[in-house]
């Protein structure tokens, strides 16, 4: 659970709130008028934030790179009725 304090008093105590974050561990919600504003955390925890983002990004590149051109069987294009099929750019 985070602790929460408005940003009023946040400005007042930021030395003491940083210091709770670091050596305590804790993280703090910025509220303004009740509602969260912004956290503070430590950096290790944003480098576990951001890590959490980095996955998504390496999945989608890996399965596009997985992607490869099949040429269609003559069974199947015989089978489906396909008259032409697309070729990819001549590398030549």
């Amino acid at each position: 659970m985070a602790y929460e304090i408005p940003v009023t008093q946040a400005r007042a105590e930021l030395a003491d709130l940083i210091n709770r974050v670091v050596y305590g561990g804790e993280r703090v919600v910025v509220t303004r008028h009740g509602k969260p504003l912004v956290a503070l955390v430590s950096a290790a925890d944003l480098e576990r934030l951001d890590a959490l983002d980095a996955p998504a990004d390496e999945q989608v590149i890996s399965s596009v790179s997985a992607v490869r051109e099949v040429g269609s069987a003559p069974r199947e294009r015989q089978r489906f009725g396909i008259a032409a099929e697309h070729r990819g750019a001549d590398p030549s």
